[in-house]
């Protein structure tokens, strides 16, 4: 069946277990393999629940549902719903948190269950998507958590890089500590886990700038595409090849590269910008934007271009590089496009060795 992803379990076995390694031996053993670019996939799941990593995380309940039977602790990635608390406190072991409300919820589940539940209190110290504005006076909410009987502040935490683009610094990081370190010494506690960041916090740790108290990081696209996500830059050590999308050649024809009447917009209610760049051989691939957005993914051979496409068909300039009928045509995804892929029905998963 095509489309499909071949996914190499060998590669992405070695980029799980060689992050663990590296993790563990600069003291970041409480951190998450984040598995939600694979859509509750068990047995990709499963595979880095045995790489060495604490925690299996992901931002779906229903994914983590599906690994229940996993021997891992899990954790919850999004803030959750109201209506979630209940298959949150059921479910996972951790959640991440940033509203009072939503925790208390937890508690009354938790305490239906006689369990404790351990949250991570999410601060934003710029980036502007989820947790507590670092400015805000915080104590007064910390108090309230401290009194739920069946919760436990487990530790702090920060996004960034994911909305606001801020890359992480030993400056912004710094500012996490001094949170923590604020809580521990007004309520006389002690905080197990400062979650520094995502893989956008890589280069920090490959750069040996990530302050000693970080001993969370939550790892996705380094781990599988092999990749720091505050410049892009790929990771020495690592594959960046784990993921090679391929799709069927339905049709080749020598073809102008300009259209020929008035223009309008195309099926997705856009004008398109085409360049004339006279007669063109053209491939059209049974691939389409329901499978991926365009932008996302790169011809593996570099002779061949992606030109444009609509819901179902992908238009290829195969001119410096023929092709013919029923080719198979490879290509490499970044995070976005295999997150697209893994969701979709139509794209056939295919598991390797090699």
């Amino acid at each position: 069946m095509y489309p499909r992803i071949l996914i190499n379990m060998e590669k992405l076995n070695h980029n799980a277990t060689t992050m663990s390694k590296w993790l563990t031996s600069a003291g970041l053993n409480k951190s998450f393999v984040v598995t939600k670019m694979f859509a509750g996939d068990i047995k990709l799941a499963t595979l880095l629940s045995k790489s060495g990593f604490a925690y299996l995380a992901d931002s779906r309940i229903d994914n983590l549902k599906r690994y229940r039977n996993i021997a891992i602790p899990k954790v919850l990635l999004r803030l959750p719903m109201h209506k979630e608390a209940k298959d949150v406190v059921k479910f996972t072991d951790i959640s991440l948190h940033s509203e009072v409300s939503t925790i208390q919820l937890l508690n009354d589940e938790a305490k239906k269950m006689n369990k404790i539940h351990k949250i991570v209190l999410m601060f934003d110290v710029g980036d502007l998507r989820e947790g507590i504005w670092f400015e805000e006076d915080y104590l007064p909410l910390v108090t309230q958590i401290l009194s739920f009987s069946h919760i436990k502040l487990y530790g702090v935490g920060v996004n960034l890089t994911c909305y606001g683009g801020v890359i992480p610094s030993i400056q912004n990081t710094n500012e996490l500590i001094q949170i923590k370190n604020k809580i521990e010494l007004h309520f006389s506690i002690k905080l197990d886990m400062i979650s520094g960041g995502n893989s956008s916090s890589m280069n920090l740790l490959l750069n040996k700038q990530l302050p000693n108290e970080v001993n969370n990081l939550r790892l996705g696209e380094a781990v599988v595409l092999g990749k720091e996500t505050a410049y892009g830059q790929p990771i020495e050590g690592l594959y960046q090849d784990v993921f090679t999308l391929q799709a069927k050649v339905i049709e080749v024809k020598e073809k102008p590269s300009y259209p020929v009447g008035e223009i309008g917009v195309d099926s997705f209610g856009e004008i398109p910008k085409i360049i004339d760049k006279g007669i063109m051989l053209r491939a059209i691939v049974a691939l389409g934007k329901q499978d991926i957005a365009i932008g996302n993914l790169f011809p593996c051979n570099p002779m061949i271009e992606v030109i444009g496409g609509s819901s179902d068909h992908l238009i290829l300039d195969v001119t410096k590089h023929p092709v013919k009928m029923n080719d198979t045509i490879s290509f490499h995804v970044n995070y976005p496009g295999l997150l697209q892929l893994m969701t979709s029905k139509y794209v056939k998963k295919v598991y390797v060795n090699k």
